[in-house]
């Protein structure tokens, strides 16, 4: 932090509602600072535009329906550290969508791609609504708010496994994984070598649906050379293999 102080609290803002050196917040990050976080004049906090930057402010006046800040300084946050760990999720039941994507935002994962398969929940890509998106959008920065990270986390568009296949370059600075509870399915560990994640740039983990993945799935994913893994004897909601996969990941790769 700034000076050796202790840790400060961050807070996700828009870049464009940043002005010069005194600027006004209002609307929502005004009402989660003062009538839930309840911060008074001369609180010094952290604000996070995802610009790869924490600007310390201060709050020198609060009125009834906004407050100015005082910027005082500026740091640059460290980058996710690589592999980049990218998410890709079939459409579980829509409520459990906000749970994957708060908890991948705190583990660190770089992107999440939602998709429709054959055991998916919802199998129509239509099934996602703008509203639907702009709940998605919400979630992930509450949950940047929450845990300081300096980047957002991107959701890329619902699109199909199929599509995700046909367009999926495997490369030594790319890898794809996903776990299946089959034959010939390897340790986390073991899957991990195999594929040489810890060589690669990013790595793509398949999550299935609560039905896992189809037979003609499964082939698919071994025709791009992917490594099958297990997640252990017991079966793993959707959500849960979610936070696995990616604390895994974090633990073996030192993330």
């Amino acid at each position: 932090m700034l000076g050796g102080e202790m840790a400060l609290r961050r807070f996700w803002i828009e870049k464009e509602e940043m002005g010069g050196d005194e600027f006004v917040i209002s609307g929502d990050l005004f009402h989660h600072l003062i009538d839930v976080c309840r911060l008074k004049e001369g609180y010094a906090f952290e604000l996070l535009p995802g610009d790869g930057s924490a600007y310390l402010v201060e709050i020198t006046k609060i009125e009834k329906k906004s407050l100015l800040v005082l910027r005082k300084g500026e740091r640059a946050l460290p980058p996710l550290p690589k592999p980049h760990i990218h998410l890709l999720v079939s459409l579980p039941r829509l409520p459990k969508m906000d749970f994957i994507l708060e908890k991948s935002v705190e583990l660190g994962v770089k992107t999440l791609t939602p998709f429709v398969s054959d055991f998916s929940f919802l199998r129509k890509l239509s099934d996602i609504s703008e509203n639907r998106k702009a709940r998605w959008e919400k979630v992930v920065k509450g949950a940047t708010r929450q845990c300081g990270r300096g980047d957002l986390m991107e959701v890329a568009e619902v699109t199909s496994l199929k599509s995700l296949l046909k367009d999926f370059n495997q490369n030594p600075a790319r890898v794809g994984l996903f776990p299946f509870e089959g034959e010939g399915a390897m340790t986390f560990k073991e899957a991990l070598r195999s594929a040489k994640v810890g060589e690669s740039e990013e790595v793509c983990v398949f999550i299935g649906s609560e039905g896992g993945f189809s037979e003609e799935e499964v082939k698919a994913f071994r025709a791009h050379q992917m490594a099958p893994l297990t997640l252990g004897d017991q079966v793993l909601r959707v959500e849960t293999a979610c936070v696995a996969v990616a604390a895994i990941l974090k633990y073996e790769l030192s993330l």
